[in-house]
């Protein structure tokens, strides 16, 4: 078992299956798209364990509490650890988170967009300890997402050889 799955264990966490977009959805790009040490992970949500999108949906301060965005974040977190082994076979090739970009589909008036990704980021840095799970941050609220997703979040990182 691979470092970091033996961390994702200790800490009682499981991949779900990687995302199955269903044959109705037309989507013209990658969820991961890896270019030599670099890999751009397309703004994903959060997938059932058996890789089917699971949302969530809704919208920040109205649906969902803060903390139930955190929650989410997290569980976002944790598919696209799921795409990005699926596409580069073992995680203990990231050898650095570079950028994560959390976008909040957010009522008006709701401020509180960066403890929504907060949620994102902590499980990173959880994982992958604070060398390599280091990156810089934007959260954003929105006024609609794509699919009616509450959340959705993209990043960057690298990887070695």
């Amino acid at each position: 078992m691979s470092k970091i799955e033996t961390r994702l264990a200790d800490l009682g966490l499981t991949l779900p299956a990687a995302t199955q977009i269903p044959p109705s959805v037309h989507l013209p790009f990658s969820l991961v798209n890896v270019r030599g040490p670099r890999v751009m992970i397309s703004g994903h949500p959060k997938s059932n364990a058996d890789g089917s999108m699971g949302g969530p949906f809704g919208v920040l301060g109205d649906d969902m509490t803060t903390q139930e965005g955190y929650d989410a974040s997290r569980d976002i977190a944790l598919s696209v650890l799921a795409n990005v082994k699926a596409e580069i076979g073992d995680l203990d090739r990231v050898v650095g988170w570079m950028r994560v970009f959390g976008m909040v589909n957010s009522a008006p008036g709701f401020k509180e967009q960066h403890l929504v990704i907060n949620g994102f980021s902590d499980l990173i840095l959880d994982v992958f300890g604070a060398e390599i799970g280091k990156h810089s941050r934007s959260a954003i609220g929105t006024h609609g997402l794509p699919m009616g997703f509450a959340i959705e979040v993209e990043a960057e990182l690298e990887i070695s050889a």
